[in-house]
């Protein structure tokens, strides 16, 4: 206990921006993620085309590349922008990948005859996907989203190698004050176990309130 309570600060502080990488990127995966899956099933090619380029270049890029590639590429083209967003850049559109490939998993559970019957009724491709199908699809979508959210709360740890304060990176001047490493490491698990706990609490509850009936 002696390692927790002698620097509770330096836990809260990592555990602290842990949290805000995940929110902060959590709600630009789910944007892009919507998005994207939006452009997979657009009857406009072009768009098809852009959705399928995003999400096969991002889930076969690895994450490690993907920050080396936002952290030290993005500032070559004038684009210079503190670490902290750059973690939330990469952690954030790799996790869309994967939230459009469940967003369009769902969509595709919905029965084509409600985009035809709307159709017939004159409503537009976006009027039909907002309205008639993504609130069906979000019902059998809620359990995948849920735990690529939870991936992208233990991805955060890639973080801690580029100067961002997170979590994982507690165990450096922990490791050089001389403190135990393995209950460094015990005190972290549990940081990132309470993280991943209270997404899962609120996905159980979407699920339970929203969710399909199984």
């Amino acid at each position: 206990m002696n390692v927790l309570l002698d620097n509770l600060s330096l836990y809260g502080e990592g555990l602290l921006g842990t949290v805000e990488l995940t929110v902060y990127a959590s709600l630009l995966a789910l944007a892009l993620g919507f998005l994207m899956a939006a452009f997979r099933v657009a009857p406009v090619g072009s768009l098809r085309a852009i959705g399928t380029v995003w999400v096969n270049v991002l889930r076969n890029t690895p994450l490690t590349l993907l920050f080396f590639a936002v952290v030290l590429g993005l500032p070559r083209f004038g684009l210079v922008l503190p670490f902290k967003l750059f973690a939330v850049l990469a952690l954030g559109c790799y996790t869309s990948a994967f939230i459009c490939e469940a967003v369009r998993s769902g969509i595709n559970t919905v029965p084509t005859g409600q985009g035809e019957a709307a159709r017939s009724l004159g409503m537009s491709f976006p009027q039909t996907l907002g309205d008639i199908v993504l609130p069906q699809a979000f019902r059998s979508v809620i359990p995948p989203i849920g735990s690529t959210l939870i991936a992208l709360a233990k991805n955060s740890a890639i973080a801690g190698a580029f100067s961002v304060v997170e979590l994982l990176g507690v165990y450096k001047p922990l490791s050089e004050m001389g403190y135990s490493i393995i209950w460094t490491f015990v005190w972290i698990a549990v940081g990132y176990l309470l993280v991943t706990l209270t997404i899962s609490a609120v996905f159980h509850v979407l699920e339970k309130h929203y969710g399909a009936a199984r």
